[in-house]
């Protein structure tokens, strides 16, 4: 077991790749002599050479648009956008192109793509660099969507998104980088298109994914305090949903939050909540909470971005306003 940061792990995750499978290029704006824009792929340049790992020229149209090619062509490419924002610039590629080829060509056509992009905001870039777009991408039939929300994910997902024919979005929460914990060898059917609950609990179910994670647990141990049990749900994948997890354990709790750094109106947070009412809406004990963020650009002054985003504080509270009478009986004296 080795102690690495989330930005090693994805940096190892690329090296054990390109390492394993001639076929498999990375290719992005910075990736190679200036190790990519968040130092994933520091070295890789001189390991692999300038064919396998190539800076890409300033158009992410245009290298998207290379990566499909290449995949179509039999490689297996690695797409680096910088961020959420930039690949905006690229959604025809994505969405008319990567996602529709398979199903066009009768399955004569496979897309065998990664495109890798971090993503969310608290780092004070302003609205242009911040955003949490990935519901842009899970609305779209014939992509995958990823979200690694640990160390061990960023190191593990990238070989289960390359082994697949379909194209694959894998996102990593900017503010995860730095974030250091235990990885073992990889495990034994490690499955990263189904959820994980990452914390069990029976009075409240926290459905969330990416760099929520942590602020979820963090309200789920605060909680832990005042006598409410929070299970805290990571979606992992979010397109296909693993919707079976997240109604399983609705079905335990009776009570569901959706946390989401993306905005509520027409939000991956709107979706799960529409499901777990289609589905669930009589075993629920409270009407399901959102925790969004505010409906607005992502603000660059750090007061402001800070109110703007989900915080462990504002789950805490949804978590409460949905178990309604648990902090205080927890908190009244026992009759003698």
């Amino acid at each position: 077991m080795t102690r690495i940061t989330y930005r090693e792990a994805v940096r190892q995750g690329l090296r054990e790749a390109l390492a394993a499978d001639d076929r498999v290029v990375l290719v992005g704006e910075d990736v190679g002599r200036y190790g990519g824009a968040y130092a994933c792929s520091k070295g890789l340049l001189d390991e692999f050479g300038a064919e396998r790992v190539r800076d890409a020229p300033l158009s992410e149209a245009a290298f998207v648009g290379a990566g499909i090619g290449a995949a179509l062509a039999g490689l297996l490419p690695i797409v680096e956008i910088m961020t959420v924002n930039f690949s905006l610039l690229a959604l025809d590629q994505i969405v008319n192109n990567a996602a529709t080829l398979r199903h066009m060509s009768g399955g004569q056509m496979s897309v065998p793509l990664v495109i890798r992009m971090a993503t969310g905001a608290g780092r004070q870039v302003a609205a242009q660099h911040s955003h949490s777009l990935e519901v842009w991408y899970a609305h779209v039939p014939g992509l995958k969507v990823l979200a690694a929300a640990t160390v061990a994910d960023a190191r593990w997902m990238l070989a289960a998104a390359l082994a697949d024919p379909n194209p694959v979005i894998l996102f990593e929460h900017a503010l995860l980088y730095p974030v250091e914990d235990d990885v073992d060898a990889r495990p034994a059917g490690f499955d990263p298109w189904h959820a994980a609950i990452r914390r069990p609990g029976r009075d409240a179910t926290i459905v969330t994914y990416g760099g929520s994670l942590p602020k979820c647990l963090a309200a789920a141990e605060t909680l832990a305090g005042e006598g409410i049990d929070a299970e805290v749900v990571d979606l992992r994948c979010l397109r296909p949903l693993d919707v079976g997890c997240v109604l399983e354990s609705v079905a335990r709790t009776h009570r569901a939050v959706v946390v989401d750094e993306g905005w509520k109106t027409c939000g991956l947070g709107a979706e799960i909540s529409a499901t777990i009412a289609e589905e669930r809406l009589y075993e629920l004990d409270a009407p399901v909470a959102r925790v969004c963020t505010a409906e607005a650009p992502i603000p660059y002054a750090q007061h402001l971005e800070t109110a703007a985003l989900p915080s462990a504080a504002r789950i805490a509270a949804a978590v409460r306003d949905v178990v309604p009478g648990k902090t205080a009986a927890a908190a009244a004296p026992r009759a003698e």
